[in-house]
């Protein structure tokens, strides 16, 4: 072969070199577009404009919660495998709901009920929760009050929760 014959295009790096560029693009589009397929976007509420429109009705139950000088303590086991709830306050009722509620996947929420044990004292076995910083909920079974606080799994065992008044919240 000598010097002056012209090889194949596909024999030459430069036209493969000039294509990698555009085919690493197609290549990131097509992953970035299945990272979006497969997003979850609990983030942004299909009624946000009806939950905006009930926060005084959720200020309320912290407030009754207040009224009734509800605070309590949350003891988990090793491994967050069990809760303890201890209530202080008036009128202790016969089941409590423990609500575990992540602060950016809404997926990962759930609900435990508590069932009374003893006076005032309620336990429930736990799915253990991912690792991580969760926010904790306390209420009756008919939803009429409700406690919160925040917790990260697994470092906080136990958490001392009362109830939020508007006093403590300006101070936030």
């Amino acid at each position: 072969m000598t010097s002056t014959e012209a090889r194949p295009w596909y024999r030459e790096p430069w036209p493969w070199l000039l294509m990698s560029g555009p085919a690493l693009v197609v290549i990131a589009a097509l992953v970035t577009l299945a990272f979006a397929l497969d997003g979850n976007d609990a983030l942004v509420a299909d009624d946000y404009y009806k939950r905006g429109l009930a926060i005084n009705q959720v200020l309320a139950r912290d407030q009754a919660a207040a009224l009734h000088g509800y605070a309590a303590s949350v003891a988990f086991s090793a491994g967050h495998s069990r809760a303890r709830v201890t209530l202080a306050g008036r009128d202790a009722p016969p089941a409590l709901l423990l609500t575990f509620v992540h602060p950016t996947r809404g997926g990962a929420d759930r609900v435990v009920p508590l069932a009374r044990v003893a006076d005032a004292v309620y336990e429930a076995l736990l799915e253990p929760p991912a690792a991580g910083r969760w926010r904790i909920v306390i209420e009756d079974a008919a939803r009429t009050w409700r406690l919160t606080t925040e917790a990260r799994v697994p470092e906080d065992a136990v958490l001392s929760v009362r109830a939020v008044t508007d006093e403590f919240r300006k101070n936030d």
